[in-house]
């Protein structure tokens, strides 16, 4: 009887091994150790047998169901394996080839053109000055000529910043490095400021948050003259067009007198670009600087409106709306 067990085993073990795929090894499962299964079948026949026999009988049955089972499981993990081997072979990678990557990211339409006017005023002989962008009232206004009562200040919609101590703003200007710079610096000064500002507003040809550049030259015997012939200077140098016409029209900040708008001639018309004048003598005493010695001039005009004219975008958010399309155009 133990031989017939015997090879019993060894034949469900061929079967398995034959097995081509996972339903056929579970049809061969079925057919010696399932309900009605061949070795299933030997321990049905243990309760015919005499006392003397079960036991010895029993055990060569299970140990038999046993191995059939570790046959079965190999055989599974077998199956497997070939399947995964197949379905590697068939979707394999060549990782020798490159890798696509990413292409190189770069600087912002607005930060290309702040670094050209910058290099165009350090060829004449400009430094750039940098400076906070959370002022104090002193420096954002008080020192430019405009005391708490000054109607200029509603020219202005400024961001206020809560402060336990003196009253503190989002600088509304990038005038403020100007005073900074001359409160710590003796003439001749020549600097431009570059910076972002803050002011509330917000459309096509606004943002609450914007970039300015402004310029100053402080020595003895600045005039008028001198700042046209820098800003027509500079004008034709960053547009590239020596023909170019410019205007000065006469206009009004409390921190020049005389002030100016700078207007250019483009398609369609003037075009107003910044503002400019000489620097107000109240200024110049406010930062100790004696008015009777020494004249300057400042200008201003927004870098973001610069970059529209430059690169022809008539849509100020564009600029900020990260669209990749859009930048990409830049790089």
């Amino acid at each position: 009887m133990v031989a017939n067990v015997n090879e019993l085993l060894a034949e469900g073990i061929a079967a398995l091994n034959a097995a081509a795929d996972s339903q056929e090894l579970e049809n061969t499962k079925a057919r010696y150790v399932g309900k009605e299964g061949a070795i299933t079948a030997l321990l049905k026949q243990l309760g015919s047998l005499p006392p003397e026999e079960k036991k010895t009988f029993g055990a060569t049955v299970n140990q038999a169901k046993q191995a059939f089972e570790g046959a079965l499981n190999a055989r599974r993990e077998a199956l497997a394996a070939e399947k995964l081997a197949k379905q590697l072979a068939a979707e394999a990678l060549d990782i020798t080839l490159p890798g696509r990557g990413h292409r190189g990211g770069g600087l912002h339409p607005v930060t290309l053109v702040q670094q050209r006017i910058e290099s165009l005023f350090r060829s004449i002989g400009f430094a750039v000055a940098d400076g906070p962008e959370i002022e104090n009232d002193f420096h954002n206004f008080e020192a430019l000529n405009i005391p708490k009562n000054h109607p200029a200040r509603a020219m202005q919609d400024t961001f206020y910043v809560e402060s336990d101590g003196e009253p503190l703003v989002l600088r509304t200007h990038t005038s403020p490095i100007q005073v900074r710079y001359m409160l710590n610096n003796e003439p001749p000064i020549k600097i431009v400021a570059p910076g972002r500002v803050f002011r509330v507003d917000s459309d096509a040809t606004h943002s609450p948050m914007f970039h300015q550049m402004e310029g100053l030259w402080v020595e003895e015997g600045v005039s008028f003259a001198d700042l046209k012939s820098v800003i027509v200077d500079f004008l034709r140098r960053f547009f590239e067009r020596d023909d170019l016409q410019v205007r000065f029209r006469p206009s009004f900040f409390p921190f020049t007198e005389p002030s100016a708008e700078i207007d250019v001639l483009g398609a369609r018309g003037w075009l107003e670009v910044g503002g400019c004048g000489m620097v107000h003598p109240n200024v110049l005493r406010n930062v100790n600087i004696d008015p009777e010695k020494y004249t300057g001039f400042a200008f201003g005009i927004g870098l973001d409106r610069f970059a529209m004219l430059y690169y022809g975008v008539n849509d100020l958010r564009l600029f900020f709306e990260n669209d990749q399309s859009f930048l990409q155009q830049f790089r």
